[in-house]
């Protein structure tokens, strides 16, 4: 049993260290060293094919044929990558490959002529229109339009699945980045909310001339604001530090109710690390003093507890008041409202909130949610 005026100690949670940033390759490095470790090896295995791997002119041959290609498909990726269209299947893309396909066959064909190739062997004795119908003949052609063909159905297949993810990403990153407005929306009504009321406490302890009292409640309140202050973001915290802020709170109530206030709080020692989501039971608490304690013509209890039953965490706040006029429902006030839309945020359909009058007289929170160890 802990006692408002005299927060029991929390131990102060872990801090994980940081972690150093993730580095990625650039996409298009990792593309043209896939292309040219494909290409390097067709090259050798042609020259071999043909003759042998140390006889020049295999290589030549080799490098000249799909060296050709490699550089194509290295030219196609920068292209789709900067000009999106060009690599999709659209009419406009087609009336651009296709004649960039008869051109580039044309072209490759004639290198190899340059280079004295000829489909009936190396540096043949043919005249030139010989050689000229041998290298533009239908099949060897058709074989370039092809290549081409498959390279670029390739490019398009994997730009348009890289483009599909980085899509899905950057969508998944602005629903992260509205969630976080909404979770810092929901946070900037609970904190104001809560800090007018303790304000208006201090206030009127000033008035009524304990200004003792009313300075030790300040000092209560520096210990949350200070702790509120250094969460950048609505994030997950231990439970340990929530507590501490939950203390810090009914040390100040405890001054304002003197006597008449009186906090159980029951946790047990593995669920101090569960991850709850930061500010989550101060409001609670605050209810239950508001709309409770503060309500009782002798001494009111506050009782608190979490308990860890396998995979989850339940979390139960309950005082001793009169209750919502013997009605079981949910608060419609600002307090539980958010409570619900948080954990609607933090476990979608994996959390279980109930706020009900008890039969034996009072009013009960109680929360279910994922066990996660910090």
């Amino acid at each position: 049993m802990t006692n408002a005026k005299n927060p029991h100690p929390i131990l102060a949670s872990r801090q994980e260290g940081a972690t150093e940033p993730i580095r990625h390759v650039p996409i298009q490095l990792s593309a043209h060293a896939i292309i040219f470790s494909l290409a390097v090896p067709l090259a050798l295995i042609t020259a071999n094919e043909c003759s042998s791997i140390t006889h020049f002119a295999s290589l030549v041959y080799g490098f000249a044929l799909w060296g050709w290609w490699g550089i194509v498909a290295s030219v196609l990726w920068n292209i789709g990558r900067r000009m999106p269209f060009v690599s999709s299947f659209s009419l406009k893309a087609m009336s651009i490959h296709v004649p960039a396909a008869a051109l580039l066959g044309t072209i490759h064909l004639l290198l190899l002529w340059s280079l004295g190739f000829t489909p009936l062997g190396w540096q043949g004795d043919e005249t030139a229109a010989s050689v000229a119908r041998y290298l533009f003949n239908m099949n060897r052609y058709s074989i370039e339009i092809l290549v081409y063909g498959f390279i670029f159905g390739i490019i398009s297949v994997t730009q348009s699945q890289i483009r599909a993810q980085r899509d899905s990403m950057r969508f998944l990153e602005l629903q992260r980045q509205l969630s976080a407005a909404q979770l810092h929306a929901l946070q900037m009504q609970l904190e104001p909310h809560f800090l007018f009321n303790t304000l208006n406490s201090i206030t009127a302890l000033f008035e009524l001339g304990r200004g003792a009292e009313a300075i030790e409640m300040l000092t209560h309140l520096n210990a949350i604001l200070k702790s509120t202050l250094k969460r950048t973001a609505p994030e997950k915290v231990p439970l340990s530090q929530e507590l501490e802020v939950v203390e810090n709170y009914l040390a100040i109530e405890q001054v304002r109710f003197a006597d008449r206030l009186r906090v159980e709080i029951k946790v047990e020692p593995r669920a101090l690390d569960g991850l709850v989501p930061c500010f989550l039971l101060q409001p609670i608490v605050e209810n239950a003093i508001r709309h409770g304690i503060a309500h009782c013509e002798s001494n009111g209890v506050v009782e608190a507890s979490a308990r860890c039953d396998g995979k989850l965490l339940t979390l139960q706040v309950r005082d001793s008041g009169k209750g919502l006029d013997g009605q079981s429902k949910f608060g419609n006030g600002i307090g539980l409202k958010n409570t619900r839309e948080r954990l609607a945020h933090f476990y979608p359909d994996a959390y279980d909130l109930k706020a009900l009058t008890l039969d034996e007289g009072g009013f009960e929170v109680a929360i279910t949610i994922p066990y996660e160890r910090c």
